[in-house]
């Protein structure tokens, strides 16, 4: 039983640390291509997408501002919904409406209920106006836009208590002058209705004035972790986004423990079976079951010895005594066997049945009185 559960073991970690290849080719990113790219208020244009995730739904926007305001910058009421086909690729009419913000302008595709990931394509609408993208001062000013998720799964390890890790990601764009070069974030992760602890993520890269960037940073817990959580990322003092994650319970701690319980106090016991074995003495009674068997062995031998000291008895001779003459002879089947400890003559059996005397065969003597006197 232990041998298997250490086979057990074994294979779930090699599970884990060698998990299967992935498949040839890394996956395309997704990509919009638009009929026009410069086009008058009012009209519609194509717009073609690829590599997207299949069967999911994108929300195809016409925003200002280069988006960086998020959703406020994007005509909401004229969006177009559209559904993905099996290959990853739709095919939709955007009517173009005025922005609710100045161009620069774009068409911003996002999945909504997929992975959603986002592409925005520069589109130049001919009487909408242009302005400069809002500064403040000189300064960066980062600002989600959207794209907010978690993403990974859990592998085996973390099904034994592993240290559950996610890729935070989310899309944020820079509202001010300045450019942003290798941003310190925060993430905070908090369980239930703790406050969240906060923890430094440096990511690497720029975000240039009015641009927008894919920011992707590594959060893990702790081993065992379970429950409701959630992170967080704050940059500077603003709180900029927050995700649920959902953490199931570590089941293979639980069964391991059980497993465990059973197999450590039988190995002990056989253990200590093997001990005893060793130690005990070699004449020494195996069990209790054995004790009837060992007393009678031992009357046996004793019964054995007392035999084997009795003198030996010669072989006894059968003798057939000559009848008198007045009898008459006995049956030939007829035998009489002497005990060593009696006498012939002695012996049961030798001795006549009682019976009336024999007659006498002549006159008694003159010397013999008589019972009646003389005369």
């Amino acid at each position: 039983m232990v041998s298997a559960l250490v086979v057990s073991v074994l294979a779930l970690t090699a599970l884990a640390l060698f998990p299967a290849a992935p498949a040839s080719g890394a996956e395309a990113r997704p990509t919009v291509t638009l009929s026009l790219q410069e086009v008058a208020k009012g009209t519609g244009i194509t717009v073609t997408g690829a590599g997207w995730r299949a069967r999911t739904m994108v929300m195809l926007l016409v925003c200002g501002q280069n988006m960086i305001g998020g959703t406020n910058s994007c005509a909401n009421a004229d969006g177009v919904a559209v559904a993905v086909a099996d290959d990853g690729r739709f095919t939709a009419r955007l009517p173009v409406v005025e922005p609710p913000k100045p161009c620069p302008c774009v068409v911003n595709v996002t999945s909504v209920n997929g992975d959603q990931s986002t592409v925005a394509t520069p589109l130049k609408i001919t009487d909408h106006p242009v302005a400069e993208l809002p500064t403040e001062s000189g300064t960066a000013r980062l600002a989600v836009l959207t794209g907010v998720r978690l993403e990974g799964d859990d592998g085996v390890l973390t099904w034994f208590g592993a240290p559950p890790a996610r890729k935070f990601t989310v899309t944020v764009g820079n509202l001010g002058s300045a450019p942003v070069t290798d941003p310190v974030f925060q993430l905070g992760t908090a369980h239930g209705v703790f406050a969240p602890q906060w923890e430094e993520a440096r990511w690497k890269g720029t975000v240039p004035p009015g641009g927008k960037a894919e920011i992707r940073l590594d959060t893990t817990l702790s081993a065992g972790a379970h429950g409701d959580y959630t992170v967080s990322l704050k940059y500077g003092d603003k709180v900029l986004a927050a995700q649920p994650w959902g953490v199931d319970r570590p089941y293979g701690v639980l069964l391991f423990w059980g497993l465990l319980l059973l197999v450590v106090p039988a190995a002990v016991f056989r253990v200590g079976m093997a001990v005893v074995d060793r130690v005990r003495p070699r004449g020494a009674p195996t069990g209790g079951r054995h004790r009837g068997a060992k007393a009678l062995e031992a009357a046996a031998s004793a019964a054995s010895a007392v035999t084997a000291r009795l003198p030996r008895v010669p072989a006894l001779r059968e003798s057939t005594p000559a009848p008198p003459a007045d009898t008459p002879a006995a049956s030939p089947q007829t035998t009489t066997a002497v005990l060593p400890w009696f006498t012939p003559d002695s012996a049961p059996g030798s001795q006549a049945p009682p019976g009336p005397p024999a007659p006498q065969a002549s006159a008694p003597s003159e010397n013999r009185p008589t019972t009646k006197g003389h005369s």
